[in-house]
């Protein structure tokens, strides 16, 4: 599938060498922002469950003539393991100044079928990591003099979505741990923004849930025709790990279509 659908796009000079850290960087908007990043020269490290495909992104990056990008196989569950990489990968290749938490899992579920260790499985899958891979970066953020961490969250929590409560939770939960640690870390020059995906055209989704049905939701609830793509969404991130958005912090920058 092609998702690049706009090839002259905007270069950012403050990106190039700089050492980004992506979450989830094998598939969809996680793939989409590691190629994107590349493209513009910054020197991406990023981690996903799924080894494979992984390598698979890195070898294009690779054949593509950009700066290497190195990838970890990771289970984000493991937090420790998360915080370990982060500080290693600070020391050989340089500190990381753009923290981006893109990986999540948005199965279905109904609320009959939930329980606790559900629940706390989809904390963790959501918005855990992202806490604690914040927590890794901030001393190499502030002794590099700042930097940006882009959190994702999802319009699910503004819309109400009715199929996937513990998702839908998780995701407004990172918008609020955003602003916290948008204020926290604002004073060692760090800005902290949220992106907020509306119905992203991935293979995943397409595969799983794009129906005649489906199709004609994004005809009535979208202000703007035509789908969303991944790379939508990385050319939000490109801008918030620039230096172009030196004074966005605290904010939900949504990338929907006028959905909400």
């Amino acid at each position: 599938m092609n998702y690049d659908l706009l090839p002259n796009r905007a270069t950012y000079p403050s990106l190039k060498g700089k050492h980004v850290f992506i979450t989830g960087g094998a598939s969809g908007i996680g793939r989409a922002l590691v190629e994107h990043f590349a493209d513009q020269g910054s020197l991406v490290s990023f981690v996903d469950i799924n080894e494979a495909a992984g390598k698979s992104v890195a070898d294009g990056i690779a054949a593509r003539g950009n700066p290497p990008a190195e990838f970890h196989r990771l289970d984000l569950h493991d937090v420790d393991a998360l915080q370990a990489l982060i500080a290693d990968l600070g020391k050989k290749r340089g500190p990381i100044t753009a923290l981006v938490n893109n990986a999540a899992n948005d199965d279905r579920h109904r609320l009959e079928n939930v329980t606790s260790d559900y629940f706390d499985d989809r904390i963790a899958v959501n918005m855990k990591h992202q806490l604690f891979a914040a927590k890794a970066v901030h001393p190499q953020m502030k002794a590099a003099g700042g930097g940006s961490i882009v959190n994702f969250t999802s319009i699910t929590w503004s819309v109400g979505d009715g199929d996937c409560v513990c998702y839908v939770t998780s995701k407004a939960a990172v918008f609020g741990m955003t602003r916290a640690l948008a204020t926290e870390l604002g004073p060692d020059h760090i800005r902290v923004n949220s992106i907020a995906p509306g119905w992203v055209m991935t293979e995943r989704q397409v595969a799983l849930w794009l129906d005649e049905a489906g199709e004609r939701q994004i005809a009535e609830r979208q202000a703007l025709p035509g789908k969303l793509y991944p790379p939508d969404i990385a050319r939000m991130a490109l801008w918030l790990a620039a230096d172009d958005s030196r004074m966005c912090s605290k904010q939900m920058f949504t990338v929907d279509g006028g959905w909400i």
